[in-house]
């Protein structure tokens, strides 16, 4: 059985680079917006003209996406790091220090956090590692498709039943968002309950409802990774059909829930509409994405490009927790900023791309000098038990 590799796949750090990055065009609503305006977006805040456009792209081109690749990465790093043998070396410790800080992340920095999840669906991902590429492939499908009935039968569910009650939801809805907003302008100690309380909710609901998916993406990263497809090992040729098929397809299916969603004014029904549209175009074009890079990781003109995306993403846990940081303080009030709930959409947008520059730029330069990110030290560290080399030996 093949032991753990030690070397890198830049295809691979560039995908999880862009991945990255990409979340972060989603998850900018997460810290500047309630969480209910993240799957409602009428809920607060103007949704016309601008912003409207700024909401349809970050729908057709970001959503979901992104974070299917990463956790499609997630099972192909399990390969990496724990090999395909009896023995599956460090890898819990390494899940349950992720844990530790994915729970720290969640409960006293941002409710949005994938780091749990991923530590604990990690554990149980290990145990398919040894498995063909064909069966991950199909254990993966079908754990996607479960996710499908639980999320989408849940959203249809409630569309038919959306009439009940609606002026009382409404006038709860305002009143949490009254005091929510007021709670994270004020500062992070009044807003800690409610960033706790959404945390606790959306870790309970998204392990219901996407947990299955999520574990299957891993099945699938694993069988990708098998395969040679994650190490640009396959054709020029197939990469650039399959790239071709994946993203015109996929944003043919976005599309569709984009303009479904827009022309329903998002009521219940086209909600649900739109999610099932969304929930599967998501697929489709994460492959689309993830197949173009790999064809791009083959082309020589691209090298230096590929490099600073591969940068990015080999120091994603420090850029993935960074934005956080960003993004927090920005946000949530003293020693904040405390601009929740007054930043537009087109404005959001302008500080991911903000954000994306300085990642793109301060990744290379700090691996320059240092072996990994600071923070994935901290991981490897806490990890192994004892401080690893950190500084890179110059010729």
């Amino acid at each position: 059985m093949a032991a753990p590799r030690t070397d890198r796949f830049i295809s691979i750090d560039a995908l999880r680079g862009i991945a990255v990055l990409g979340i972060l065009m989603m998850n900018v609503q997460g810290f500047a917006m309630s969480p209910f305006a993240y799957d409602n977006p009428t809920l607060q805040m103007d949704l016309t003209g601008g912003n409207l456009t700024v909401w349809a792209l970050a729908h057709t081109f970001f959503a979901f996406k992104f974070i299917t690749i990463f956790s499609t990465l997630f099972g192909a790093g399990i390969i990496l790091m724990a090999g395909e043998g009896e023995d599956t070396g460090r890898h819990y410790p390494r899940m349950l220090w992720l844990l530790a800080i994915g729970l720290i992340h969640a409960y006293l920095i941002w409710w949005g956090d994938i780091l749990v999840t991923y530590a604990l669906l990690g554990m149980l991902a290990v145990k398919a590692r040894r498995m063909a590429p064909t069966p991950l492939i199909i254990w993966g499908l079908v754990l996607i498709g479960v996710s499908a009935v639980v999320m989408l039968g849940g959203t249809y569910l409630g569309a038919m039943m959306g009439g009940e009650g609606a002026s009382e939801q409404e006038a709860f809805m305002a009143d949490m968002l009254e005091n929510s907003t007021a709670a994270y302008q004020a500062g992070y100690l009044d807003r800690l309950p409610w960033n706790m309380g959404f945390a606790l909710m959306g870790q309970v609901a998204g392990m219901i409802m996407l947990g299955a998916r999520t574990l299957g993406l891993m099945f699938i990263g694993m069988a990708l990774m098998k395969s040679g497809f994650l190490s640009a090992s396959w054709s020029t040729a197939r990469y650039a059909i399959l790239a071709a098929i994946g993203l015109a397809l996929g944003w043919w299916m976005n599309h569709m829930s984009t303009t479904t969603l827009i022309a329903g004014e998002f009521s219940p029904q086209a909600m649900a509409d739109g999610n099932a549209w969304s929930y599967f175009g998501s697929l489709v074009l994460a492959f689309g994405y993830a197949a173009f890079i790999m064809l791009v990781s083959r082309i020589g003109v691209f090298s230096l490009i590929v490099k600073l995306f591969a940068a990015t993403g080999r120091m994603a846990f420090t850029n993935y927790l960074t934005q956080s940081l960003i993004m927090t303080y920005i946000f949530v009030g003293m020693p904040g900023l405390g601009l929740f709930g007054t930043v537009e959409r087109v404005d959001q947008a302008k500080l991911v791309l903000l954000v994306w520059a300085l990642q793109l730029v301060w990744s290379p330069i700090w691996l320059h000098f240092f072996r990994f990110g600071p923070l994935e030290w901290v991981w490897r560290t806490l990890t192994y038990g004892e401080a690893q080399p950190l500084v890179k030996r110059q010729a």
